[in-house]
């Protein structure tokens, strides 16, 4: 074990933070509302697989932290931990007599990462969702169509916080090395949401003008875009450079290839009026294996539109699937890129109540008052 992480997380942000560390080979207790725990326990329909996706591999305990045998727990587990990870809402915690810096005269070795919709600024005490900050942060607005902003079809701004807040817990972790202590990472959801549009904010400058959500005014190149073969099939094909561009027009017989209007990539895409349809008629007129053929004998970037369901087959992605059971089914999901340590299924509530308590130094009888009196 290469220490104790303790989560105050729910939903998404906190517990795929949890979840990343867990892959890492840290001991993960997931703190819950006794009785109800973590909310996306009892999601449905496309967020039904939110909590045995981002709890496998922790240990969960039902602790209410409001009461005062409750604070006794928590400040004891907080005595011998190493990192918390805090995704509640702004004050939460701290309006229970755990702030940072309370935190920090019990174990000044703590590292402490607050995950939340807005770090220190204007807007700290403001309540945010992934959807919200997507919204606000100008992502929803580039990722989706005029008039008909999106959302990203995952929650990849609770994600992509998680990450960083886990790079900084790494870092952190190193310069306690030196220092002997902890810190306070702080992290923002629109502060990351802003980060992933950098790129469109500097461009904007650049360009002088307002910027067209992305899907309506293309991505710099002159080939970037979905076909349909004769079978069906939609394919995306990417042709980014001009040696590229040579192979795949002579590899798919364009009447085209000799001429200069269409030999590098801008002029290409200042002609996607004309070269587009072209491509289509072209790729319209092939089955999807001759077209995937051609692209993987040209080495070219490709890829068949797939739904969810369409993975679990993926020849590739099948190799990096792990196995749990949550509510009595056996699930397969993604392992984490970094690869998993062998790991167990989603926690029940409370499911190790007994032996993080016992570990602390409490009875059996004290363990069970506390689960009588519902402070576990």
């Amino acid at each position: 074990m290469k220490g104790r992480v303790v989560e105050l997380g729910h939903i998404v942000a906190g517990p795929c933070a949890g979840l990343i560390l867990a892959d890492f080979g840290f001991e993960v207790i997931k703190i819950e509302r006794p009785g109800s725990g973590d909310i996306s326990r009892t999601l449905s329909g496309q967020s039904s697989g939110a909590f045995p996706f981002y709890n496998r591999n922790k240990k969960s305990l039902s602790l209410d932290i409001s009461a005062e045998k409750g604070k006794e727990v928590f400040s004891k587990l907080v005595k011998v931990s190493d990192i918390i990870i805090d995704n509640l809402g702004p004050g939460s915690v701290a309006k229970y007599g755990f702030s940072y810096d309370k935190i920090k005269e019990l174990n000044d070795r703590i590292i402490y990462v607050s995950l939340k919709g807005y770090g220190s600024g204007p807007y700290e005490n403001r309540k945010s969702l992934d959807y919200p900050i997507e919204v606000h942060s100008g992502l929803a607005y580039m990722n989706g169509l005029k008039g008909r902003p999106m959302r990203v079809g995952a929650s990849i701004i609770d994600m992509s916080a998680a990450m960083f807040g886990v790079m900084g817990v790494l870092n952190a972790l190193l310069e306690r090395e030196k220092s002997g202590k902890g810190q306070h990472i702080d992290v923002g959801m629109f502060e990351t949401a802003a980060f992933f549009m950098g790129q469109h904010i500097a461009s904007y400058q650049n360009e002088g003008r307002e910027l067209q959500p992305i899907n309506e005014e293309g991505f710099a190149w002159g080939i970037y875009d979905f076909f349909r073969t004769s079978d069906g099939i939609e394919i995306f094909i990417a042709v980014t450079t001009d040696p590229q561009w040579s192979k795949f027009c002579e590899a798919f017989s364009l009447d085209i290839c000799s001429n200069k209007d269409y030999d590098t990539n801008l002029a290409r895409f200042s002609r996607r009026d004309i070269l587009i349809p072209l491509i289509t008629k072209r790729i319209d007129s092939m089955a999807s294996d001759a077209v995937i053929q051609i692209l993987v004998r040209e080495n070219i970037s490709y890829a068949l539109l797939n739904k969810p369901s369409d993975l679990l087959n993926d020849p590739h992605l099948s190799r990096k699937m792990i196995r749990i059971k949550y509510g009595g089914e056996y699930l397969s999901v993604p392992e984490t890129p970094i690869g998993s340590v062998k790991g167990s299924n989603p926690p029940q509530l409370g499911e190790h109540d007994k032996e993080i308590l016992t570990a602390l130094g409490y009875t059996k009888e004290e363990i069970e008052e506390m689960r009588h009196k519902g402070i576990i």
